[in-house]
Formats: structure tokens, C-alpha cells, sequence
């Protein structure tokens, strides 16, 4: 028996020794990529929307679309891998939409041959709901109203900011931290990939931690089985 893998993937490989300050400075080497991940995202965005229609009359995701935006959240992942989102590798992220099979961080997400037409109509927002209040909790996110309202710091930073404390003042990353915030980003993309109609798998409710995009529970439960 087989285990069935997941449609998105996600992997990030700790990179050790890491420099005990560059992270203070990160933020302004990484103003290119976020100029560039701006205009990118509002292709992103108007590509997502002629996805969308073109799903709900063909039943199928056009395969250069669905490369554009794999690409971009490739890109993202790398940026935030390198960035605040985890803080794990000094390895400047490359400017491209490509997979990078020798950096640290990576994004995969299984072309899809067919998806629902009815599912795309309520998938991104009605289904996705209880998981865009988890992903709330690891993200962070506002409360109250414009004028008297503040930003909460989601589980995410609040864990990068414990490792980067550590890391200026002992040159080690605090591996179970890096493990959980792996955990909270694989959960995040796979939520990514679901609400903005690249796979009609539903993500499941599981924090999956650690650098590696464990092995499928199908498979998990053939290898105990044999085990016995």
C-alpha cells in the first residue's frame, strides 16, 4: 500500500552556523524582494480571478496561470524563509519563480488535471473559514476598528523573534522552535493552496512540524502494520 502524498508540499532546511546579527538588517536586504513580490502579487490576484472563471466553465486550472502563481509562492516562501517568517538560512533567496532544488526552502503543489466546478464557487471562502482562523492565530492579525483598533503578533513571530533573540546571543537556533514554525507554515501554504484554487484537497486540521514534508499517514499506517 502506497501512502498518498500531499498536493502542496512544503520543505525548509535549517542552515547552521547562522550569522547572530544579519537578521537585524535583513528587513532592508530584502527591499528588492518585496518590491518585486508587490507587482507580482497583483498579478497574483488578477490571474487567481481569470483561474476562477476559467475553472467554473472548463473545470480545469490553466496550466501557465497555475505556474505564474506556484512560481510566486515559491518566491514568497523563499523571502519569508530567509526573512521574518523563520529566520532560517543566511542564503540571500534568488529572484526567480522556479523551483531552486539546492536552496533551503521549497514549495511544490501537483498540477491538478481536473477540479470542481461546483466546489471553486464556495471552496476559497465558506469552506476555508476554519482554517483562515488558525492561519489567523499563526499570522497575527487586527482587532477592533480603524481608529482604535491594533495588530495582534501572530504564534509565527513572536517564535522568530524568540530564535533570533537566542541566536544573537548564543549562535544557535532553537531547534523545536524551528520545527513548530515549519509546522505553522506548512499548514499556512497548504491553506494557500487550497483557497486560492490550486487543489481541491482539503487541508487537513494537523501540524505537521518539522524541515521535511512528512510521509503521507496512509503510508505511516502500511509501514506499522508491517512492523508488527
Amino acid at each position: 500500500m502506497n501512502g498518498q502524498q500531499m498536493p502542496v508540499r512544503v520543505d525548509g532546511r535549517l542552515e547552521e552556523p547562522l550569522s547572530r546579527w544579519l537578521w537585524l538588517v535583513k528587513w532592508l536586504l530584502l527591499i528588492p524582494h518585496y518590491i518585486v513580490l508587490f507587482f507580482l502579487g497583483i498579478a497574483f490576484a488578477v490571474l487567481t480571478v481569470v483561474a476562477f472563471f476559467a475553472i467554473l466553465v472548463t473545470g480545469r486550472y490553466p496550466r501557465s496561470i497555475f505556474e505564474f502563481n506556484l512560481g510566486f509562492l515559491r518566491w514568497a516562501w523563499r523571502v519569508a524563509f530567509y526573512g521574518y517568517g523563520a529566520l532560517a538560512t543566511d542564503r540571500y533567496p534568488p529572484f526567480t519563480l522556479r523551483d531552486v532544488p539546492d536552496y533551503p526552502a521549497r514549495l511544490h503543489i501537483d498540477y491538478p488535471e481536473r477540479l470542481s466546478r461546483g466546489l471553486v464557487l464556495v471552496k476559497w471562502w465558506l469552506l476555508a473559514i476554519p482554517h483562515y482562523l488558525v492561519v489567523a492565530l499563526f499570522v497575527g492579525g487586527g482587532i477592533g476598528g480603524d481608529e482604535d483598533g491594533w495588530d495582534l503578533p501572530g504564534l509565527v513571530g513572536v517564535l522568530v523573534l524568540i530564535a533570533a533573540v537566542a541566536l544573537l546571543f548564543t549562535t544557535h537556533y532553537l531547534r523545536t522552535v524551528f520545527d513548530f514554525v515549519m509546522g505553522m507554515h506548512r499548514w499556512t501554504l497548504r491553506v494557500a493552496g487550497y483557497a486560492f484554487l490550486m487543489t481541491d484537497r482539503y487541508p487537513p486540521f494537523r501540524l505537521d512540524m518539522g524541515g521535511a514534508e512528512p510521509v503521507s499517514e496512509p503510508e505511516n499506517i502500511a509501514v506499522n502494520a508491517q512492523g508488527r
